[in-house]
């Protein structure tokens, strides 16, 4: 959506919800922790703020919140699974506030990850930033996914193809589609004021994934590492407007 400035207000108080649920699960990661103890306490956090999980019941999930571990891409139930040293853990979160939604994912490692771990998680990072920093007045969708793309296969890692970013606003998933990939120059043109969320997922391997008959967790189909990071954005047209920024 295109918000205006009483839309923003509702969207930057979903966003800062977003953020500091993230902020106390990312510091509630260690060994030992099942990860449903980190879907009970987003849940009760988001409630304490005045704002809902959207991801509850959203075409079925069961969870509150998204955890993914280790060749785990998106949309990992919570469980009994236990987090163990040297795992990666990505967590994503979405806040629905009165009638708006934000939505933000982060990949954290666990005790001692491999060398391997560590640079996943900083160039998928560090590939929403080159995303978001396209992400402004008068250039396309495509500048977008291409900046993400050019970033992430220049330090060796693939980016997946099977899912995408997306509008946000008054529904959890709008138009556009943000794919990861692609050549510059195509797509809508963005606006000042338009509400993205912008989330590369990059494997260690090859981009293909698979989804397990739970279905919902897409993992990676060699099995290799996989890691997510996201944030809700509002076009500028000097720079973009972070809503969920930790």
């Amino acid at each position: 959506m295109i918000a205006g400035s009483e839309d923003l207000k509702d969207i930057r108080k979903a966003g800062k919800i977003v953020a500091s649920v993230m902020r106390e699960l990312k510091g509630m990661v260690r060994p030992g922790l099942a990860t449903i103890k980190l879907d009970e306490a987003a849940r009760s956090l988001i409630l304490k703020a005045n704002g809902y999980p959207a991801f509850k019941d959203y075409k079925g999930f069961p969870g509150n919140i998204c955890v993914s571990i280790n060749e785990a891409v998106v949309h990992g139930i919570p469980s009994d699974r236990i987090i163990r040293d040297g795992d990666i853990v990505s967590l994503d979160i979405g806040v629905k506030f009165r009638d708006y939604f934000a939505d933000a994912a982060i990949t954290v490692g666990v005790g001692a990850i491999s060398d391997t771990a560590k640079s996943l998680i900083d160039v998928t990072e560090k590939a929403l930033d080159a995303g978001i920093e396209s992400a402004l007045s008068g250039r396309r969708i495509s500048d977008v996914s291409a900046a993400i793309q050019a970033f992430v296969e220049s330090r060796g890692f693939s980016i997946v193809r099977a899912f995408v970013g997306h509008g946000i606003g008054k529904k959890l998933h709008e138009e556009p589609e943000i794919p990861n990939y692609g050549r510059p120059g195509s797509g809508m043109v963005l606006s000042a004021g338009r509400v993205l969320a912008i989330e590369p997922m990059v494997n260690a391997g090859t981009y293909e994934v698979e989804v397990l008959d739970d279905g919902w967790t897409a993992v990676t189909k060699d099995g290799k590492l996989s890691a997510h990071f996201e944030h809700t954005i509002v076009v500028g047209d000097r720079k973009a407007e972070i809503v969920t920024k930790l």
